[in-house]
C-alpha cells in the first residue's frame, strides 16, 4: 500500500506560512524553526528556499505587494483617478496585512511585485504629462501617505475611559473615549481626506504645468 504523500514544500507554501505567521503573531515570531514546525517538515528543508529569515520576509512583503491593484494605470483612467483608485487598492492590501508594513516601507529593493507597483505608478505620471522628476517625487509621496496610514489607527490609539480625560488638562478631548468603538469609519474617513487634499494639490500642480508648458 502506498505512502500518503506529504504536500510538497514550496515557495509559494513557506511564503503563505510565513505570511500567516507574520499575521497573527507580529514579524519577531518567524523564524525557520517555527515555520518548518508549522508546514510539518524539518529546518534544513526551507534552505532549499530561503537561505534567511530576511529573505523569507522580503518574500512576504512581495506577496503583499502582489495584492496591490495596478489596473487603475492600465485602462485608460485620468490620471487622478488612477491615482485614487490604486492608493485605496494599495492601502488595502496593508491594511490587511500591517505587521509587514516596517518591511514594505524600507522601499522595493529587489523585490518584484514591489518594483512593477513602482513601475506601473510612475510610468502612469509620466505618460500622463509629469516630468520624470515631479512623476518621481509622486511616487514618493504617495507611498510616504499610504504607508503612514497603515502603521497604525488614529482612533485606536485612543483608550475607552473617559476618566483619562481630564476636562481641566484636556478642555477638547471630551468626547476622545468614543473614538475607538468608531475607529474603522474615522480611519476611513481621515484617509479619503487626505487622500483628497494631496490629489488636489496635485491637480493645481498639474494645472500650472500645462499651461506653462
Amino acid at each position: 500500500m502506498a505512502r500518503p504523500r506529504k504536500p510538497l514544500l514550496s515557495t509559494d507554501r513557506i511564503v503563505e506560512a510565513a505570511r500567516a505567521l507574520v499575521d497573527a503573531e507580529g514579524l519577531a515570531a518567524v523564524s525557520t524553526r517555527r515555520l518548518a514546525a508549522e508546514l510539518g517538515v524539518s529546518g534544513p528543508s526551507l534552505y532549499n528556499h530561503f537561505r534567511t529569515k530576511d529573505q523569507i520576509l522580503e518574500a512576504v512583503a512581495d506577496s503583499v505587494s502582489a495584492q496591490v491593484d495596478l489596473s487603475a494605470f492600465e485602462d485608460g483612467r485620468d490620471w487622478r483617478t488612477a491615482l485614487h483608485d490604486w492608493a485605496v487598492s494599495y492601502r488595502a492590501a496593508l491594511r490587511d496585512h500591517p505587521n509587514i508594513v516596517p518591511v514594505l516601507a524600507r522601499g522595493p529593493g529587489r523585490r518584484p511585485a514591489g518594483l512593477r507597483v513602482a513601475d506601473a505608478a510612475f510610468g502612469a505620471m509620466v505618460d500622463a504629462g509629469w516630468p520624470p522628476a515631479q512623476a518621481t517625487s509622486i511616487g514618493a509621496l504617495m507611498r510616504y501617505f499610504i504607508m503612514g496610514s497603515a502603521l497604525g489607527s488614529f482612533a485606536g490609539g485612543f483608550v475607552d475611559d473617559e476618566t483619562a480625560y481630564d476636562p481641566a488638562d484636556y478642555p477638547h478631548l471630551g468626547q476622545a473615549h468614543l473614538l475607538a468603538d468608531q475607529q474603522e469609519k474615522i480611519d476611513e474617513r481621515a484617509f479619503e481626506t487626505g487622500l483628497t487634499a494631496l490629489l488636489d494639490g496635485l491637480a493645481l500642480q498639474y494645472e500650472q504645468l500645462r499651461r506653462t508648458a
